[in-house]
């Protein structure tokens, strides 16, 4: 298998581990940015036990929200691939934007004119120090993926995100990705 470096637009799949990072454990990130004084992501897969309508209650839509990441958590942040509708978007890359104005996003919601297949919300985002993502890689903390999916990443249903991944990395990955997340379940 080929090592990747890290670089907008990228997965980082988290290493599968038994002692498990509450934050990290069975992650997929999408790198929104990676320069040489730090990275930027969101995890992909980590839905919360609420919706954006329970953190903004005159928004008509039930979207989702995810954990984005241990930092900023008080934050929300979006991803989408529709910066023709959002202006101020960010191309992460492949037609998957980030940000814009968020007034436009509530406008477009209360008009249901976005679906969640569109968009996808998060309280806190993932951040590394400059060297800190390259210290974590040399610890085998994160394989580093393109992102095949491109724009349709954010349809991916969140429960067997990182399982797929884990599969279509091969090999020794294979049987990790039918491994209990809590091993004393086995």
């Amino acid at each position: 298998m080929t090592t990747l470096k890290p670089a907008k637009g990228h997965l980082l799949i988290a290493e599968p581990s038994i002692t498990g990072d509450l934050s990290f454990n069975r992650s997929v990130v999408l790198l929104a940015d990676h320069t040489e004084s730090g990275s930027i992501g969101f995890i992909l897969n980590k839905v919360l036990d609420f919706s954006l309508k329970d953190l903004i209650p005159d928004l008509n839509g039930n979207f989702r929200v995810y954990n984005g990441g241990p930092v900023e958590q008080d934050n929300l942040y979006f991803i989408h691939k529709v910066p023709d509708l959002i202006p101020d978007s960010i191309e992460i890359s492949s037609g998957i934007y980030w940000g814009g104005n968020f007034e436009v996003v509530k406008g477009l919601i209360s008009q249901d004119l976005i679906t969640e297949n569109e968009i996808k919300f998060f309280l806190g985002y993932s951040g590394w120090d400059c060297e800190q993502l390259n210290e974590e890689l040399n610890a085998h903390s994160w394989v580093v993926t393109e992102n095949k999916d491109h724009k349709d990443i954010l349809n991916r249903h969140p429960r067997n995100f990182w399982k797929d991944k884990m599969m279509q990395l091969g090999g020794s990955y294979v049987i990790w990705s039918n491994a209990p997340e809590n091993p004393s379940y086995n």
